[in-house]
């Protein structure tokens, strides 16, 4: 039976997947890769640890499954956005990759807009540290000579595809988060990569991440036991994008929630949706004709982890939300419990600013780690909530919605979730595999092994988490209070 292979390349590791065509997880392999801080700010990574951990993972799938990686039909690839992986004309990285946390680039984000007037209107969204476009001028100005040798930027899973196959290609919901790609006509736009300093041959050339972008060489074939095989790439996806395909998110107005270190509140739409001074990343779908909305709060999951560690739970998360449950048992309690403003990272959506602070209001002696718990649950719901007002404004606010990422495993969150957005949320079987099954998807797609509508099909679903409208109120009251908590820096 024929085989897809899909790829994400992440921050923390290098995951793959092996399906059959009826999307049936044959095996999965991943390796860890490690992150360099050399300076305040500064993230990094070698590019080449991408490479050995892609192997690594994919030997693995071969020691679990030999035979069926031998039906290999095609490849997908997917991975973290954003992060700057320069080469020279010999196709040698000439430094370690900027990642997509890199916040280096402030002064750089200010010129870009200083430069281009229309910034808005031609790039769709707004400058930060994250994006490569300002992390090119950075180094520029502190790396001149090195600057002057780039020959080509790929993003991180488009280096894994250049090693591959030996081409430069990217996709184009892995290019919009370049702030060089008009992304209304999906295509490179000129100005923008001039006002950065770039120039359009320094591109990879663009695909849709269902269409092949390129095929395993020769070399790397033989590496992998398939001689003779010529196997396509599809051109896959930014791991956003990536993890909609793989859940089925393809349609007008279907949509996740992501609960992970941060939380990403997601929306695929029929046209290019546009918000840039509220922080709403308008940005290509992995498939043709489709784009998306995305609004993200910088701390989610990762604020609850902060808080177990300070109480003593920091290896009983569960055991932590149990007590928030208990604490909110009680509408009294719930009511007079303290509000938490989540920006332990500072915040994306709707502020973009780095300098945001955390903070807790109304904390009173009678408050217990539980009346805690509940309150960075119900603030990261907050944050959430004014993402959604954000994709509502842009007029593309989720009409379906599932729930994916780890903090997704809590009923209770997933219950509040919903009070506070107003909206049922789904949780899916399987959705823990993420933006790998949905590279794995793009391969098929990209085989031949089906449509769109046969391959993109949404996932039974586990449970519900459908509003209660009787807490609609009370946490109404508490919003209004938790909307005053926030002011700019300085």
């Amino acid at each position: 039976m024929a085989t897809f292979l899909g790829i994400d390349v992440g921050t923390s590791s290098v995951k793959a997947i092996l399906v059959d065509e009826n999307q049936r997880l044959i095996a999965e392999g991943s390796a860890s890769v490690g992150v360099m801080r050399p300076r305040p700010m500064w993230s990094e990574q070698n590019p080449e640890d991408w490479w050995n951990a892609a192997h690594a993972a994919v030997g693995r799938i071969r020691e679990l499954a030999a035979s069926d990686f031998l039906e290999l039909q095609a490849i997908g690839l997917s991975g973290q956005q954003h992060s700057a992986t320069l080469l020279d004309g010999h196709g040698s990285v000439l430094r370690p990759a900027i990642l997509w946390n890199d916040g280096r680039c402030g002064r750089e984000c200010a010129e870009l807009l200083e430069r281009i007037p229309d910034f808005f209107a031609r790039a769709s969204n707004t400058t930060m540290p994250g994006f490569t476009a300002p992390k090119l001028l950075w180094v520029a100005r502190h790396e001149p000579e090195l600057f002057a040798k780039v020959a080509k930027v790929l993003l991180p899973k488009d280096y894994l595809r250049y090693r591959l196959s030996g081409d430069y290609v990217s996709d184009r919901s892995d290019a919009a988060g370049t702030l060089w790609l008009d992304i209304g006509r999906r295509e490179w736009d000129d100005v923008l990569l001039q006002g950065g300093g770039m120039k359009h041959s320094q591109m990879p050339d663009l695909v849709e991440g269902s269409e092949v972008s390129a095929f395993l060489s020769t070399e790397v074939a033989a590496l992998w036991g398939l001689t003779g095989r010529k196997i396509p790439i599809a051109g896959g996806g930014g791991d956003n994008a990536s993890s909609a395909v793989g859940i089925g998110a393809v349609s007008p107005g279907d949509g996740f929630l992501s609960l992970g270190t941060s939380g990403v509140l997601f929306v695929s739409t029929d046209r290019l949706v546009s918000l840039p001074e509220r922080t709403l990343h308008g940005f290509c779908h992995a498939l043709p004709q489709r784009w998306h909305g995305m609004v993200v709060a910088l701390s989610a999951a990762s604020a609850l982890s902060w808080l177990g560690a300070l109480t003593g739970h920091g290896h009983d998360v569960a055991g932590l939300i149990e007590k928030a449950k208990i604490f909110a048992s009680d509408p009294a309690r719930r009511d007079a419990a303290p509000l938490f403003l989540p920006y332990l990272a500072g915040e994306r959506t709707p502020h973009n600013d780095p300098n945001a602070t955390a903070k807790f209001d109304g904390l009173r002696a009678e408050h217990d780690a539980g009346a805690l718990a509940y309150a960075v649950l119900e603030g990261v719901a907050f944050a959430l909530a004014d993402g959604l007002d954000v994709l509502k404004a842009a007029s593309a606010a989720p009409r379906t919605c599932m729930l994916v990422g780890g903090g997704s495993r809590s009923a209770y969150w997933n219950g509040l979730l919903a009070d506070v957005l107003d909206l049922s949320l789904d949780l899916p079987e399987g959705a823990e595999i993420g933006a790998a099954f949905g590279a794995a998807r793009l391969a098929m797609l990209a085989g031949g092994a089906g449509t769109i509508e046969t391959v993109c099909r949404k996932p039974a679903i586990r449970a519900r988490f459908e509003p209660d409208r009787g807490n609609a109120a009370a946490l109404a009251g508490r919003r209004e209070r938790y909307l005053h908590m926030y002011s700019p820096a300085g």
